[in-house]
């Protein structure tokens, strides 16, 4: 792939969707800045299956380049078992390998600046012509498909892993831990499967869930049958110029169904006791791990309790900051950092074994981490959260929520059926009855 591919702006905008609906092939991808997004970046296109990539991120100052940061390298996912397991926690060996790592290398690429409303095609000198002619087709064949009316999704049934009472008697379980001084905070998940009669369309089920709780770093990763359809809020890992960020979320709380039932949501949240003490908890545990990366002295804390508001869910977001000190691969940040601090707890490896012993099942790709990364160094990685996993005819959901000495189980397991809502929704399934039930 060349240093620097050619590049070309398109004459007029394009909405990402139509451009991505009449793209054919089943390795392909969409990092979604969101449905009606006024600022950031978007990008899809097509790739070829290759390994994992392990750039050197080199703290080069590159400026900034009007088609956008990302003009081509990797696109793919991490899962979580796997990293876990390479991070010295046990952890379950009986997983899918696509559910431990699937990377796309990519070297043509459709970018949207939302905020210029400018298109940009980025591909090898040589291929340029054609690739606008290639974006030319999938427009027309995704315009076609914009303009016939959406199939109603199939009515589905979701089979929850552990029912909401057993969901409760876990949260207490990790408040015996705390008590006992095993851990400050611990990242409790589940799971809920849904199969079909037939395969699955994932594109469908992304613009359904696109729809409902569009999300800044939403995403769709296709390669075979197996895809992942996310909106999720989360930004793990941005790396640019030398410089990575991080921004874990704890603390969340439903929308509300006015401006004025939100309000009191939001200052519910910002006023908590135990979010704003499970959000400093990993707060801390990220500036532990970019320090073992980073030049000493660089880490900082770059904002603290900000809340930020999606169609679904408000939450409590903040951002740790540091340079990466010279000759740092891309494994050896992962290595620092991944699985993340806001889906374990603390401390990381003591959480992570005491999760294995409570969820006693594999969490797949669900709590893992997906985006992109090119040569050069630049990324920019998203968790996996509100998401669905989709093999066939075959999809999961996981969900999960930071438990604290102050956690309340009847709470956390509304706020599990909250964040599983909108994914289960969008798969045509909805939640199981009696975790419907939970919902505040």
């Amino acid at each position: 792939m060349p240093e620097k591919p050619a590049r070309r702006r398109l004459e007029a905008w394009v909405d990402p969707a139509v451009v991505f609906g009449g793209i054919p092939d089943d390795a392909a991808f969409w990092l979604d800045a969101g449905p009606d997004a006024a600022d950031g970046w978007s990008w899809l296109g097509t790739g070829v299956a290759a390994a994992v990539p392990d750039p050197f991120l080199d703290g080069a100052v590159r400026g900034t380049d009007p088609a956008g940061p990302f003009r081509g390298g990797w696109v793919g996912w991490f899962g979580y078992d796997a990293a876990a397991r390479a991070a010295g926690a046990p952890a379950r060996s009986d997983v899918d390998a696509d559910d431990d790592a699937l990377w796309l290398r990519v070297d043509r690429v459709v970018a949207f600046d939302h905020a210029a409303r400018d298109v940009w095609l980025s591909a090898p000198e040589d291929e340029i012509d054609e690739f606008e002619r290639t974006v030319a087709a999938w427009c027309e064949a995704g315009a076609a498909r914009a303009a016939a009316p959406p199939a109603s999704p199939a009515v589905l049934t979701a089979t929850a892993r552990v029912d909401p009472d057993a969901y409760g008697r876990l949260v207490e379980d990790c408040r015996a831990a705390i008590r006992r001084g095993d851990a400050y905070q611990l990242c409790l998940t589940t799971r809920f499967d849904v199969a079909a009669d037939a395969a699955l369309d994932p594109l469908a089920v992304f613009f359904r869930l696109r729809a409902t709780a569009g999300s800044h770093h939403g995403g769709f990763i296709r390669s075979g049958a197996r895809a992942l359809v996310s909106a999720s809020p989360e930004r793990f890992l941005q790396l640019a110029d030398g410089v990575v960020r991080t921004s874990p979320i704890k603390g969340t709380r439903p929308r509300g169904s006015d401006d004025r039932a939100d309000a009191r949501l939001i200052a519910e949240l910002v006023s908590s006791p135990k979010e704003r003490a499970e959000n400093v908890m990993i707060v801390d545990l990220m500036r532990n791990d970019l320090q073992r990366v980073c030049d000493p002295g660089s880490v900082v804390v770059e904002r603290l309790f900000a809340v930020e508001s999606y169609p679904t869910v408000h939450q409590l977001v903040s951002t740790v900051a540091g340079r990466l000190r010279d000759g740092i691969r891309f494994s050896d940040l992962l290595a620092a950092t991944f699985p993340a601090g806001s889906m374990t707890g603390a401390p990381k490896l003591s959480a992570m074994t005491i999760l294995h012993g409570l969820e006693r099942a594999p969490r797949g790709l669900f709590a893992g981490c997906f985006g992109w990364i090119d040569a050069g160094g630049r990324g920019d990685l998203a968790m996996v959260i509100r998401s669905i996993v989709i093999d066939g005819a075959r999809a999961y959901v996981g969900a999960g929520g930071g438990i604290t000495w102050g956690s309340e189980p009847d709470a956390e397991v509304a706020e599990v059926a909250v964040k599983a809502r909108a994914p289960l929704d969008a798969l045509g399934a909805g939640l199981p009855p009696r975790w419907r039930e939970r919902v505040r």
